[in-house]
């Protein structure tokens, strides 16, 4: 019996699914959704192409589903209906404290009969910042919110400074409500390092935005 990780290509979804493989849970897919209208990761606002090289960097089989917002929920389930056959016990979220989100993925894995593994669950947000941090993982801040956070964070690495920073404008650790999302580039449940050559700051919605224009292994 295996599991899938729920993957957004950011750090709480990555560290979730390593404390899940430490744990010896057997993780058969990362399941990725992408915006239908742009082909982009809602939120994180990373296209499905470096998704997909972060998989093959990893070394797990992607399963990538475009769709609507309204349709989010359709989708999810469809895309885990695929992967029960083939031994598919439960997947791997990476929520922290918003309760609605974890009573979200337990009623839907529920109504699948698949089990909804949260390992980050109620851990302080600094101390999950810090546990990714020093065991090796790499990652950038790819999108955030224009009021919060300033421009020359975007593209920064996730690091003490960075900390330090939210901190200091008492922004949560880990921006569970959204303040920003991140890519992970390199860390231990990696083969090769995902390497972004060309990029721009582009803004939308009230965020600012990472654009990968080249990027390779």
């Amino acid at each position: 019996m295996s599991y899938a990780a729920s993957w957004s290509g950011g750090k709480d979804s990555c560290f979730a699914c390593y404390e899940a493989i430490n744990n010896e849970y057997n993780i058969s897919h990362l399941v990725n959704f992408i915006s239908e209208e742009d082909r982009r990761v809602r939120a994180h606002g990373m296209d499905a192409e470096i998704i997909k090289l972060q998989a093959e960097a990893i070394g797990i089989p992607l399963l990538q589903r475009a769709t609507t917002r309204n349709g989010y929920e359709e989708a999810f389930k469809e895309a885990l209906q695929t992967l029960i056959p083939s031994q598919v016990k439960g997947m791997i979220f990476g929520d922290i404290y918003i309760q609605e989100h974890k009573d979200w993925v337990e009623r839907v894995c529920g109504e699948l009969g698949i089990e909804a593994v949260e390992p980050l669950w109620g851990r302080d947000p600094e101390k999950i910042l810090l546990d990714f941090m020093d065991a090796g993982f790499e990652a950038i801040v790819v999108s955030a919110k224009i009021n919060l956070i300033n421009k020359e964070w975007i593209g920064h690495k996730v690091d003490r400074e960075f900390l330090s920073y939210l901190k200091e404008n008492n922004i949560d650790a880990c921006g569970e409500h959204g303040e920003y999302h991140t890519f992970v580039t390199y860390g231990p449940i990696f083969k090769k390092k995902v390497r972004i050559h060309k990029s721009k700051t582009a803004t939308r919605d009230n965020h600012w935005f990472l654009e990968t224009i080249e990027y390779s292994l």
